[in-house]
């Protein structure tokens, strides 16, 4: 099977890894920005209040995650627009688009425990499904869990028994790495469906994410596998595939100009471009603090200082994850 098959076997198929669920932080297989600090969702519901006092979106959008895991995300997102805006609650409309019934499940029963009736939730099994008239889209670490192909020195790799073998001729992909000056690597594969999808559901948005990667394609193999915080490149002698297969996550680095590319084709503009630090910092996160410094106690507070230092040092996910945004506007 060619490798984007392989991939999407690995982590979407019924017994695949993203297909049971997976706990994420200390006690799973690696750490993402939601899991550091319920900050990073704080500062993303303070960034959507400025974009509805812009103007941009109207106080009756539709707040969306997309692949939401648990809800962790979209919930802190709500918990700080009631801190900030509550009678924002009244008028906004929240959705989780994931594709797996039993998340699905797991989203349902999270958000009733923490809200109750205060909050509705809509859900949506594909991004076609959604049809509203304006929506703030958010995503964390998405584009890095797309399948791939494997390209090298001018052939596509297929997979037999976890061995990948390069002796596939595919134009679209041997033109992609052309493209983005790559003569090996990953050619993400759905980005440019993605992004028609977006551009279809909501008559005007705006589409926030985080991932790690750079614009430009880095010139070498990233593609790798995370077990209990444990790193392997995937062409490392020392992993077993085939235990892995299913059981570990597997993910790449994102090349951000591919993703640019795929949404203004779409119709969506690319807004801004940043690293993580940068971002959340023009975002208001130290506001947030601040804040927070002003209405807790001081233990309280450098507890939570601390996460937030996680998000934002160039050491810790500051500087590695990147931010993009687009918007689309109404025709």
């Amino acid at each position: 099977m060619r490798f984007s098959e392989y991939m999407t076997e690995w982590l979407y198929a019924e017994d695949g890894y993203y297909a049971t669920y997976r706990p994420i932080g200390k006690q799973g297989d690696f750490y993402t920005a939601v899991s550091a600090s319920k900050f990073f969702g704080g500062t993303i519901a303070k960034h959507l209040i400025d974009v509805i006092d812009e103007g941009f979106l109207s106080p009756n959008a539709t707040v969306c995650e997309i692949g939401a895991h648990h809800g962790y995300l979209l919930a802190d997102i709500v918990e700080f627009i009631y801190t900030l805006r509550p009678e924002l609650l009244k008028s906004l409309s929240f959705a989780i688009v994931e594709r797996f019934e039993h998340l699905r499940e797991q989203q349902r029963r999270y958000f009733a425990d923490a809200f109750g009736d205060a909050v509705t939730l809509r859900q949506y099994s594909a991004l076609d499904q959604m049809r509203v008239e304006e929506a703030f889209f958010v995503a964390n670490e998405i584009f890095d869990a797309f399948p791939c192909e494997l390209y090298y020195k001018g052939k596509t790799g297929r997979v037999e028994n976890h061995e990948v073998i390069f002796d596939l001729d595919d134009a679209w992909v041997k033109a992609k790495a052309e493209q983005f000056h790559k003569d090996r690597g990953e050619i993400a594969v759905g980005y440019e469906d993605f992004a028609r999808e977006m551009a279809a559901a909501a008559g005007q948005s705006e589409f926030i994410t985080f991932d790690y990667g750079e614009m430009q394609a880095r010139p070498d193999v990233s593609l790798r596998v995370y077990k209990e915080h444990e790193v392997f490149p995937f062409f490392d002698e020392g992993l077993e595939r085939a235990a892995a297969f299913k059981k570990s996550d597997i993910t790449y680095d994102v090349t951000f100009a591919h993703v640019k590319e795929a949404f203004e084709a779409a119709g969506m503009p690319m807004a801004e471009y940043a690293t993580q630090m940068k971002a959340l910092v023009e975002m208001g996160i130290l506001e947030l603090m601040e804040i927070l410094r002003a209405n807790a106690d001081e233990k309280v507070y450098k507890q939570e200082l601390e996460k937030v230092k996680t998000l934002i040092m160039p050491q810790f996910l500051g500087e590695r994850f990147k931010m993009i945004r687009f918007r689309k506007e109404r025709a």
